[in-house]
């Protein structure tokens, strides 16, 4: 039986499923992570041969040590992944010092983790971006905007998402972002008027595409972070088929062999004198890593798949073994904050659309930052139903309300496609 090591496989909650999957396929699954090994679901204490707890996952000896001590214990490790973001870099180093070769390595990451050397990536693809400029001095920032324009985003060159990404409209931002200039390295980029649209797949040893679906993004995340906006986007019935062919002329120019990977870009709302015209894809950044939040779970709605089965095929056998049961449809994401004053309550969403509802529940904080208090999931066959969900769970009261009293709320059961409401 071949040893694999999840690193953190209890956080985030629905990660659990990758390494039920892998159990399923016949794996050794080993978990090491921080959290209490009580604190674990049953399901998830059930799928792991044994648990490797250390006190900070920063500490770089203390994993060394997991590590060590598994592979003592068990023997070779054939595959070590965390599937986030956060520890990708520690996942490649752990790989090259244990000699696994299933796996990024350490001289792979800067191109999949800088995005200023993400654009070297992106120009083999053919695929446009945005100008940019690593920020140094305010000097030269000016010599920048000065050839772009403002607005511009400034953002972490090695960051996660949408996190400490702010958009500097005019000279005062400018300066005040200087005055509070972050310690680690910064990337400044024009703005791309576009609509946020993703390539997900899961490929194999070969590079060839197993599985392959996108999310879409009609408002930025980074305002919504920012601004506390409502968050909405949902996962494609089908790719569009150019923004397939700029996905897979991605996953080869960053060498992309058995992940499970994220490729985000921009399609142009409006004709832009350097990128293109309206419709154009942009590159955006490649996250070697699946999508993060419930996505994986709004993929299976819609497709009526397992993504998690899928991922654990194709790192065992390098190919799938299980179909989807039925013709895709849409499934979308709702993220709403428990300050705005909404038209409609918890309770009126849960009426209104208890057919189409696959989860509805209040996230905890450490969650909720990057994607609301209150998170609502659901299946949709048309476009049209997607529409009326997103104007009825969004629509904001014209007054000023009292605070919104939810009652208990409603859970996710299981993160698969099965998943129900529990009231």
């Amino acid at each position: 039986m071949k040893n694999f090591i999840f690193i953190s496989p209890g956080f985030p909650g629905n990660y659990e499923n990758f390494c039920m999957a892998l159990r399923a396929d016949g794996v050794n699954v080993l978990g090491i992570g921080d959290a209490p090994y009580d604190s674990l679901s049953p399901r998830l204490r059930y799928t792991l041969t044994e648990y490797y707890r250390v006190e900070n996952m920063e500490d770089y000896d203390a994993m060394f040590r997991a590590v060590a001590f598994l592979s003592f214990r068990y023997g070779k490790i054939y595959w070590l992944e965390s599937n986030n973001e956060y520890w990708l870099m520690q996942d490649a180093r752990l790989r090259e010092d244990f000699h696994i070769t299933t796996g990024l390595q350490p001289k792979d990451m800067a191109l999949i983790k800088y995005k200023s050397c993400m654009k070297e990536g992106y120009q083999k693809a053919g695929i446009p971006t945005a100008r940019w400029h690593l920020v140094d001095n305010l000097e030269n920032a000016r010599t920048f905007i000065g050839q772009v324009g403002y607005p511009v985003i400034v953002k972490p060159d090695s960051g996660v998402g949408a996190s400490d990404t702010w958009k500097i409209q005019d000279e005062q931002d400018l300066k005040s972002f200087f005055c509070n200039l972050p310690s680690v390295p910064y990337i400044m980029e024009e703005y791309v008027p576009g609509e946020i649209c993703s390539y997900d797949a899961i490929v194999n040893s070969k590079g060839s595409v197993l599985f392959e679906t996108g999310n879409i993004s009609p408002i930025s995340i980074m305002d919504c972070v920012n601004n506390h906006e409502s968050i909405h986007f949902y996962i494609v019935d089908k790719v569009a088929e150019d923004l397939k062919a700029c996905g897979r002329a991605c996953l080869k120019a960053f060498r992309v062999r058995s992940r499970f990977v994220h490729l985000e870009f921009f399609r142009l709302t409006e004709d832009h004198a350097y990128l293109g015209k309206k419709g154009q894809i942009v590159g955006l950044e490649v996250n070697m890593r699946p999508s993060g939040g419930p996505t994986p779970d709004m993929i299976n709605f819609a497709y009526s798949t397992d993504c998690y089965q899928h991922y654990a095929d194709m790192m065992v056998y390098d190919r799938l073994r299980h179909k989807s049961r039925s013709t895709p449809c849409f499934c979308a994401f709702v993220g709403r904050w428990r300050e705005v004053p909404y038209a409609h309550s918890h309770t009126d969403i849960l009426d209104a659309f208890r057919d189409q509802l696959k989860t509805a529940e209040e996230l905890p904080e450490v969650l909720a930052h990057g994607m609301g208090n209150y998170i609502y999931l659901a299946k949709l066959e048309s476009k049209e139903e997607m529409e009326a969900f997103f104007c009825y769970t969004l629509e904001v009261r014209k007054e000023e309300p009292e605070p919104e009293s939810l009652p208990e709320p409603a859970k996710i059961k299981e993160t698969t496609s099965e998943t129900i409401i529990e009231e």
